[in-house]
Parts: structure tokens; sequence; C-alpha cells
């Protein structure tokens, strides 16, 4: 049962990175244009069904899963690695949290970022993944 538990938590993570790179991706562009106008809430569109149709149920799964394989004694806490990486996961977590509060600032037409904000935001989930993969992979601790 193991390896089908694994092998969900691993699907929910990659359909979860996918919508976090994304999502910013689309704020960048959202960024520039005039609120009100065609393009502008096809955008909102756009960012509402990848946050609440792949992201959120993506990011409940990874969590189900993970917690499963905890639950089923697949990490031993007394390594530091564990720990690294649920830090990194809060970090994601958190993330999360900023995007899912950007895509109801756009909804309300209310976004007040520049360009080049969502530009640098759109960094943050691929440097916590690297942390999260290299936690997991090579275990430095």
């Amino acid at each position: 049962m193991y390896e089908w538990v694994k092998a969900g938590h691993v699907i929910a993570v990659i359909a979860w990175m996918a919508g976090m790179l994304y999502l910013p991706r689309l704020f960048v562009y959202h960024s520039v244009t005039t609120p009100g106008t065609e393009q502008s809430e096809t955008f909102k569109i756009m960012e509402r069904r990848l946050l609440k149709g792949i992201i959120n149920p993506a990011m409940i799964a990874t969590f189900v899963f993970g917690l499963w394989m905890i639950h089923m004694g697949a990490v031993d806490w007394s390594q530091g690695w564990p720990w690294l990486k649920a830090a990194f996961v809060i970090g994601l977590t958190a993330c999360h949290g900023i995007l899912v509060r950007h895509t109801k600032n756009f909804a309300a037409d209310a976004n007040t970022k520049p360009q080049r904000y969502f530009r640098i935001i759109n960094e943050v989930p691929t440097v916590l993944m690297i942390g999260i993969v290299i936690a997991v992979i090579v275990r430095p601790f």
C-alpha cells in the first residue's frame, strides 16, 4: 500500500507545483492589463479556475498523502532532513496563501503590485521546490 500512497503524493505534488509555477506567471501578464477590459476579465477566470480547480485540490491531496505516509511510519524524525523538508513545505504553503490573496485582489480589481513584483514572486515556488527535493533525495542531515 505504501507505494500507492507515495505515488499519489508525487502526483499531487506535481499538480500543485504546476499550478504554483503558472499562477504567478498569469499575474505578471494580468498586472499590466486595464481593469474591466475583456483581457483582464479573462485573466480573472483563468486565475480562479487554476486556483480552485487544480492548485487547491492538489495541495490538499499533497498533504493527505504526505500525512498518510508519515502515519505509515515512512519518516524517521530523528534525522534532520524531514524537518528541513517540513520547513520548506510550510514556506510553500505560505506562498500558496499569498497567491490566494493576490487572486482575490485581482478579482476585485484591487491589485497594487507591479509586474516586477510578480516576476520575483514567480521564482519563490521554484526555490522552495528545489529545497524540498534536495531534502528528500540528498538527505543532507
